[in-house]
């Protein structure tokens, strides 16, 4: 299942609702080569591009409850994401 996030189409989309944890990926795992958290304390992943490849939310069903939003900021740019029920719905 694909997922929209900000601008970006990520093609695989898991979302584990026992620990409220949505994971979004493109291309394989084991292309991500560089790890860091955004601000809001989502973790980043990047290939050997610099390009960005995953994200994973914790808190992604609380946090759109109660901010109606998810935001990850990146070195140069902000995505947000509001319509992630499919997303969180999935198992």
């Amino acid at each position: 299942m694909s997922t929209r996030f900000g601008e970006i189409e990520f093609e695989h989309c898991t979302y584990d609702s026992d620990a409220d944890v949505l994971y979004l990926r493109n291309g394989p795992s084991t292309a991500a080569v560089d790890f860091d958290a955004c601000p809001e304390g989502h973790h980043t992943r990047f290939n050997a591009a610099g390009k960005l490849v995953g994200i994973t939310v914790v808190n992604a069903r609380l946090i759109l409850e109660e901010d109606g939003v998810i935001t990850v900021t990146l070195p140069d740019r902000v995505l947000s994401a509001r319509d992630l029920d499919a997303a969180l719905t999935a198992a």
